[in-house]
């Protein structure tokens, strides 16, 4: 496995060793160890999620508060998504920075988003399917939402021919100002 730390340096890339041949491929794609070692930290999962989305589709820009923030640990099974973590912690050195990768069923890419940072994503390919790995489980009452065009955030999502297609949710999102206020 490669880990790379991005301009985030809490948000880690991973990137699998595959084994693959005529018959197709193999790869680890968790080991708690190398997961350990690779982001610096010692988190226990507890919860895994699997969504479909449609092109388009944009899901995001999610977050749960303290005592219920997650980190999350992502990856695309099926198709392709550009994939988002935006720093919302106000004592960061990279507070309201973000970052963006392609994660694919043919890169095999993985993203840790650490919690305390928002995450969202942005499906170009004609479906994706997106696992979701969890710090704690899912809490309606401490989950946040930030709008996915924060002006403040402003981030370059790829153009898919489209309008974003959003949750009712998704479009009532806050800006990060009167996320950071609250």
């Amino acid at each position: 496995m490669q880990a790379t730390r991005l301009s985030i340096p809490d948000v880690v890339l991973i990137e699998p060793k595959v084994f693959g041949d005529a018959r197709g491929f193999f790869f680890e794609s968790f080991n708690q160890r190398a997961f350990n070692a690779a982001t610096g930290t010692d988190h226990a999962f507890v919860q895994d999620n699997h969504s479909r989305s449609a092109r388009g589709v944009l899901r995001g820009l999610h977050f749960q508060v303290a005592p219920r923030a997650q980190g999350k640990l992502v990856r695309v099974t099926r198709g392709a998504v550009f994939d988002v973590a935006a720093d919302i912690r106000p004592a960061s050195p990279t507070f309201g920075q973000w970052v963006g990768v392609e994660l694919s069923e043919d890169n095999q890419r993985q993203l840790w988003v650490p919690p305390g940072l928002a995450h969202g994503f942005l499906v170009l390919s004609e479906s994706a399917d997106f696992l979701y790995k969890t710090t704690d489980y899912y809490s309606p009452e401490h989950e946040r939402c930030i709008a996915w065009d924060d002006a403040q955030l402003a981030i370059a999502w790829p153009d898919v021919g489209m309008a974003p297609l959003l949750s009712a949710k998704d479009q009532a999102g806050l800006s990060l100002a009167s996320v950071q206020a609250g």
